[in-house]
């Protein structure tokens, strides 16, 4: 269904852009065309400039520094470059080229589980899925539908999957999730007292606490995103505080879309700071996928070196 929409919006800017250039070059004004079809393209920076905006007014003091213009800008642009891969190619028209990979390389491996985040598809983790069959890791990427169900609905689906790598390598997989599927997945483990059966949690850019945009949500899983929703209340409350231990949490001061950025960590968790990088750029930073490689070389249920690990560190 997504993919469907993706498409029809891509094709229809392409089209309306082509018109508009069209029309005031054969009218003898070119300037007015190329400026028109660079606004019809280009027009999603200025609305991601209008989150920069709003994130630079609500951020507040907390476990990261308020961010800089000059990161913000820098932020602004890598989310430029980054937002229309991932809505304008990935999700709409590659969202079948990485099929799930669950042949087990010699000596075995622990699996990862993919789980993307609101208004995406399984197309979101194309460049992780690549990298991950090319190193003969194991993985399944899951859609969550309907598109704008209750978080909760999704439990079902990240349960399948799990079950999917569990009985491939039996081994608990690597759960990595983005924005709202770290959500789902938290409503996974209370659904189906799933602790045991996963290895690590890596959530991107979660709203854990929720994300002061929410508040102009519409659909029934935006809304339960939203700051102190009671859904994120009943959440918080079904869940036991060791369960955090399990989490790792990266987030990030100029992300756009979930501010404040400390809504984005887990009291108990290894909260992990990305400066200067936004919400969907934030999913592909060598930083995250190092992490994610960091649990799958383990041979035991976690790294040897975890007691080590950073509870917090910025970057």
């Amino acid at each position: 269904m997504l993919a469907r929409l993706q498409q029809f919006i891509t094709i229809a800017l392409v089209c309306g852009a082509a018109a508009w250039a069209g029309y005031f070059f054969q009218s003898g004004r070119p300037a007015l065309g190329w400026g028109g079809a660079l606004l019809i393209l280009a027009g999603y920076a200025l609305f991601l400039g209008v989150e920069f905006l709003l994130l630079a007014w609500v951020q507040e003091a907390g476990p990261a520094p308020r961010p800089k213009a000059v990161n913000l800008l820098r932020a602004w642009w890598g989310e430029v470059l980054t937002a229309p891969q991932v809505f304008c190619w990935r999700q709409p028209f590659r969202s079948t080229a990485e099929p799930d990979h669950l042949e087990m390389p010699p000596g075995g491996s622990r699996g990862v589980v993919f789980v993307h985040g609101f208004v995406c598809n399984r197309g979101f983790w194309n460049p992780w899925m690549k990298r991950m069959r090319a190193s003969g890791v194991p993985f399944v990427a899951v859609n969550l539908e309907p598109l704008f169900d209750s978080i909760s609905g999704y439990a079902d689906s990240i349960d399948a999957a799990v079950s999917r790598v569990e009985a491939a390598t039996g081994r608990p997989p690597v759960v990595v999730a983005h924005s709202m599927g770290g959500l789902a997945v938290r409503a996974w483990l209370d659904k189906f007292d799933a602790d045991p059966r996963v290895c690590r949690v890596i959530t991107i850019a979660t709203p854990h606490s929720g994300t002061w945009l929410a508040r102009y949500g519409r659909t029934v899983n935006s809304r339960q995103m939203a700051l102190k929703s009671p859904w994120l209340l009943g959440l918080a409350a079904q869940s036991p505080s060791r369960r955090h231990a399990l989490f790792t949490c990266f987030y990030g001061n100029c992300d756009n879309i979930v501010f404040p950025a400390s809504t984005a960590t887990l009291p108990g968790a290894d909260n992990r700071h990305i400066a200067a990088t936004a919400h969907v750029h934030m999913a592909f930073q060598d930083t995250v996928f190092n992490e994610v490689s960091r649990w799958l070389v383990s041979p035991d249920d976690s790294p040897a070196d975890s007691a080590a690990s950073p509870a917090s560190t910025a970057r």
